[in-house]
């Protein structure tokens, strides 16, 4: 992976901030380390002699993300929190809310807890293709305390106040300075640092290693020949803009990735072991519709009925969303991907496309495992993940 930091650019920011945005700004352009909003990023400062955590604000983009993006929170109030046992969702964001020194800023992103938790001046997020592709497989525990031994490595948590309160007991007695990053089960990697450059080469460096170690132990040979298809695509856009109650927008994958994922045996179970990281799950839902016939209706039909009975194992008193796919799979040929916008459309196909790879390389590592569903569930539905979405 390239290294696009320069110096000269770096010299042209004022302030830490400014340091922040740029390097913030590296990592959202690069989608094998964030899509479409995932990610965040801190930077500690002062703001009239109270220490501050400056994070990224819940719905921004790191892509394009500006100093504005950045929520200023008390950073002691925010390092109190962290050490409670138990925590609402509700009251993290209210309490997160009271304690930001600028009203007019975003909500902080639910990850703020674990930004202040590490006691570093630049601290970087990434859901990076390569950590989670390694750790998404079935030895991945085994592989990456093997790659990372530096890492403090942490199990499949809940993200938010869950996972800073875990990290918070699990290095009450760490020295942060022994570690070169956290790397999170199915979902991530973070690095950190005294500077901006410090922390986003450590996310470089340690992406980089993982991406060495697919190239040399999960390639994927992709064999593609062209199917013809009497698809009638404006049918399958008035067929699902039905079901999902509003007009539909679609985006069709055939490249050859996509037509040799479609292709592989056995499509059904192959194409639905879950997501690539959690935050996708609310693009995407957990599984696609898999076409192996021409029975569109009786195809969505029976994915409905499957995820009435996914809501029904799970749900307590959530309202359920529209149980029509996001996304399906035609056998031999192609990927669908269904938005409301044309934008939200792309955002699905372009998850879908490093999801596929993901799960090819993963299979050659012996095989890929994503979260358990109750998992999936938990996360498809969290208030604070459904709210990215009304933004």
């Amino acid at each position: 992976m390239d290294n696009l930091y320069t110096q000269e650019k770096a010299a042209q920011c004022k302030s830490n901030l400014d340091l922040r945005v740029y390097t913030s700004n590296l990592l959202g352009s690069n989608d094998e380390l964030v899509l479409h909003g995932g990610g965040n990023t801190s930077v500690k400062g002062q703001i009239d002699g109270e220490d501050v955590l400056y994070v990224k604000g819940s719905g921004w983009d790191l892509a394009d993300i500006k100093a504005e993006g950045f929520a200023p929170v008390k950073l002691n109030t925010l390092l109190e929190m962290v050490k409670e046992t138990s925590m609402s969702d509700e009251e993290m964001v209210a309490r997160q809310r009271e304690a930001m020194l600028t009203s007019s800023a975003p909500n902080p992103s639910v990850e703020a807890l674990l930004h202040a938790l590490i006691p570093h001046k630049f601290v970087d997020h990434t859901h990076a293709d390569a950590i989670v592709t390694i750790s998404n497989s079935v030895d991945g525990d085994e592989l990456i305390v093997k790659l990372f031994p530096n890492y403090l490595i942490v199990d499949y948590v809940m993200p938010g106040f869950e996972l800073a309160h875990k990290i918070y007991e699990m290095t009450k007695n760490l020295n942060w300075n022994d570690i070169d990053g956290i790397i999170l089960h199915n979902h991530g990697i973070f690095t950190f640092g005294e500077s901006a450059k410090e922390s986003y080469d450590k996310m470089i460096e340690s992406v980089t290693l993982a991406e060495k170690f697919l190239d040399e132990n999960a390639v994927v040979n992709i064999v593609h020949k062209y199917v013809h298809s009497d698809c009638d695509i404006t049918r399958v856009i008035k067929t699902m803009s039905e079901y999902k109650g509003h007009e539909v927008h679609i985006g069709i994958n055939q490249t050859p990735l996509a037509a040799f994922y479609a292709s592989q045996e056995n499509l059904r179970e192959f194409a639905s072991r879950g997501v690539l990281t959690p935050e996708h799950i609310i693009r995407t839902k957990r599984v696609p519709l898999i076409m192996e016939d021409t029975d569109l209706i009786g195809g969505i039909q029976g994915y409905i009925k499957e995820y009435e009975a996914y809501f029904k194992r799970y749900a307590k008193d959530e309202v359920m969303l529209n149980p029509a796919p996001n996304y399906m799979i035609i056998k031999n040929l192609a990927v669908v991907s269904f938005g409301r916008t044309k934008k939200e459309a792309k955002i699905i196909y372009d998850i879908v496309e490093h999801t596929m790879l993901a799960v090819l390389r993963a299979d050659k590592l012996g095989g890929y495992k994503s979260i358990s569903e109750k998992d999936s569930f938990a996360m498809e539905y969290w208030e604070l993940e459904q709210a990215k979405l009304k933004k």
